[in-house]
């Protein structure tokens, strides 16, 4: 859950005691959000918590790939792969 009163800090406040943040960080998995003149400017989190992101981020285009797949099936913007490997050989050139 989003805590408004520790996860948004300014930016001054993060450089005075960075150790401080990052112990929480790694704590609580929790983004910190970081304001200049009361505008949220950058995100922090641990290195664990963005790669977990990354992974999320991963699999939704893999599944996003597969949903768009089975839509050209049903509506048959499909091709043999002995007829789609051939024609990409011809327009590359790649000889026999």
């Amino acid at each position: 859950m989003f805590d408004i009163k520790k996860d948004i800090q300014a930016m001054t406040t993060f450089r005075r005691n960075p150790g401080e943040f990052m112990k929480r960080l790694k704590k609580t998995k929790r983004p910190l959000i970081l304001t200049v003149n009361g505008k949220a400017e950058a995100v922090v989190q641990d290195a664990q918590a963005y790669q977990r992101l990354l992974d999320i981020a991963a699999q939704a285009d893999a599944v996003e790939g597969i949903r768009q797949g089975l839509e050209d099936v049903k509506k048959g913007r499909v091709r043999p792969a002995r007829e789609a490997l051939e024609m990409f050989r011809r327009i590359h050139e790649i000889p026999r």
